[in-house]
């Protein structure tokens, strides 16, 4: 009860300084302030007093739907919703907060759309004789916020602005669009053959677990209770029995390894699924990052000897730091986890973790966990050896999930919106044709097109922009939001020279290409985007990252935001304490992994929290 009367009192407070802040779309607004009342509803009391014995008398639903509308029209930017606020207070009877919501999207569109009319934008406008015009246009039109002013806002309107994502009507899950599944499958396709090499077996179990089964790992239970979702209806009757959705699968796989391994002649068992779960997160959900539905693979294995777990957890480990380093140009550390931060049930955790310097927060990009044989214990997974002696299991699991493209977005993203690395952006180049008047708009499309064609016949993923109601100015602004990592424009000046422009998406630098080699010359350019990118970003990493050694150096660098490097005695109750004594509105430090390339720790190094001789190097750090 004391739990939830301090999460009430944290949320009625959120909700007191919940605004529409500059940059913020109405929905935005709308959808954070429904994520904040759907919590409240899920710890708030319903009084014992109401004769309907659910709140759900129709004179307190109209008061509280009444409360939900003013809360709203309350917190709307007022330099711009003054007007259609006016009216709707002076409708008798008030609008419904849907009503509300809708009219005032309505009245954000029409500013839109009216600005779009203002500055040309969805016209063709009269083009320069080439390019030179085009190297003045500025193309940060789209995103409205900078990344470096409200990170948060920032990373919402580029996850929209790219299309990689829509707000769905249910607070904390999201509609993945095209643009996020083809990035997703394209690392799928590349983990697909490191599974097959591996010998690992492609499989599907059901979404559903009964609670008996859920129930028999209590610290795995444990672990997951807060964002278990269960099904206790069907129809409109009760279910006798309540029905987990899967937080994870190890208590929905591990019964049927039972059955399935008798003998060492069974081993090593592997299984990978790639499938959906549910944890219902009640802390800011965020799109990619933290969601209450999110897809990933699992794998899930069985050995007979803890020198073949061991040396599997590792190897995965390595395909998750290639993925990110090498497809997504993302760098992280490959590390252990600490007991307080491993996975429930688990023997041990490693894990892959990513740095963003702009908000000083770490984050887990994927794991690899040793379980043991704390759950062939519990699922009684045993097999017989060699020797004809009865032994149990030991297991592991991994995971990585669509987490991986929040990460990426945060990473590489800039004010004009998402930066994609050429080897999983969805479209590679795009070729856009720059006319101008009287010029012949034909050939140059023809240009595009034989261009286009000649890359893809290349395996280039490339796309041509020939729609005639856009200016060139704004096709640059749509695809830069969205990423692509190369531009390519022809002009008659281009045309006259046989030779195209490229510019790229992650330095902006423009080049002229002769069209004579151009496809091995873009091959080479993605490439080096590639590289680039990457090492832009461990560039910011590194230069966030700093060694400490004492407790005063600790807390400086953390209000600093960087990603900190200490000696640590490695107790449970030290990391737990530095938690208590760093916490604060955006939570607390904790540690994020201890780097398995440890550096030497010389004689007579003592902890930074507690003083006691220190025994390992271990990066600190606030984290999503």
């Amino acid at each position: 009860m004391k739990k939830n009367s301090a999460r009430v009192h944290e949320l009625k407070d959120d909700l007191r300084s919940c605004r529409q802040r500059k940059g913020m779309t109405v929905c935005d607004y709308y959808n954070k302030l429904k994520t904040i009342w759907e919590d409240l509803e899920t710890h708030q009391h319903k009084p014992k007093s109401c004769r309907c014995g659910g709140c759900n008398c129709e004179d307190v639903e109209t008061s509280r739907d009444e409360e939900k509308l003013h809360q709203f029209l309350l917190g709307l930017d007022a330099s711009i919703y003054t007007n259609v606020k006016d009216e709707i207070l002076d409708t008798d009877p008030l609008p419904s907060l849907e009503q509300a919501y809708s009219m005032v999207s309505q009245e954000e569109k029409n500013r839109v759309s009216s600005y779009q009319k203002v500055s040309g934008e969805t016209v063709v406008d009269v083009i320069s004789s080439g390019n030179a015009e085009e190297d003045s246009i500025d193309t940060s039109l789209g995103v409205t916020v900078k990344k470096y002013e409200d990170f948060g806002q920032w990373y919402s309107q580029v996850c929209r602005c790219g299309e990689m994502m829509a707000y769905y009507d249910i607070s904390g899950c999201y509609i993945l669009r095209p643009n996020a599944m083809k990035i997703w499958n394209i690392m799928r396709t590349y983990f697909d053959a490191v599974l097959e090499k591996a010998k690992v077996g492609e499989s599907y179990f059901p979404l559903f677990v009964s609670t008996s089964v859920l129930e028999k790992e209590k610290d795995h239970v444990e672990g997951f209770a807060p964002e278990v979702a269960w099904v206790t209806k069907a129809g409109k009757s009760d279910l006798n029995v309540p029905i987990a959705i899967r937080p994870t699968s190890e208590t929905v796989i591990y019964p049927y390894f039972s059955k399935w391994i008798k003998s060492h002649r069974d081993l090593p068992l592997k299984l990978n699924q790639w499938n959906n779960v549910v944890r219902w997160e009640f802390s800011k959900p965020t799109p990619f990052i933290r969601s209450r539905e999110f897809l990933w693979q699992e794998g899930h294995t069985a050995h007979a000897t803890k020198e073949e777990a061991d040396k599997e957890v590792l190897e995965v480990l390595d395909h998750y730091c290639h993925l990110y380093e090498e497809y997504l140009a993302v760098p992280v550390v490959k590390g252990m986890k600490s007991e307080n931060e491993k996975f429930a049930g688990a023997l041990y955790t490693t894990s892959v973790e990513a740095f963003i310097p702009e908000t000083g927060r770490g984050i887990q990009g994927a794991t690899s966990h040793c379980l043991g044989k704390k759950f062939a214990k519990m699922f009684d997974i045993t097999f017989t050896n060699k020797e004809g002696k009865n032994r149990r299991v030991w297991q592991n699991s991994w995971a990585y999930s669509t987490r991986t493209i929040g990460v990426m977005i945060m990473t590489h993203g800039d004010d004009k919106g998402l930066v994609n690395p050429p080897k999983v952006a969805p479209i590679q180049v795009i070729v856009v044709p720059v006319p101008f008047k009287d010029a012949d708009t034909k050939e140059i499309s023809k240009a595009c097109t034989d261009v286009k064609d000649a890359l893809r016949k290349d395996g280039i993923r490339a796309e041509e922009d020939l729609s005639d109601n856009y200016s060139p100015k704004c096709k640059y602004t749509q695809w830069e939001m969205r990423g692509v990592p190369l531009r390519i424009e022809i002009g008659p000046r281009d045309l006259a020279k046989d030779q195209v422009r490229t510019v790229r998406r992650d330095t902006g630098v423009k080049a002229d290409v002769p069209r004579v080699g151009l496809v091995e010359h873009v091959k080479e350019l993605l490439e080096k985007i590639q590289h680039n990118m990457f090492d832009v970003a461990k560039q910011k990493r590194d230069a966030a990252c700093v060694i400490v050694k004492t407790w005063d150096e600790f807390v400086e660098a953390l209000g600093q935001k960087k990603l900190i490097l200490a000696p640590w005695c490695d107790e449970k109750e030290v990391e737990m304490d530095v938690k208590r004594r760093t916490k604060d509105e955006i939570g607390a430090a904790k540690t994020l992994c201890s780097p398995f390339d440890q550096p030497e720790i010389p004689e007579g190094t003592l902890c930074f929290a507690s003083g006691k001789p220190a025994k390992k190097w271990t990066y600190w750090g606030k984290s999503y």
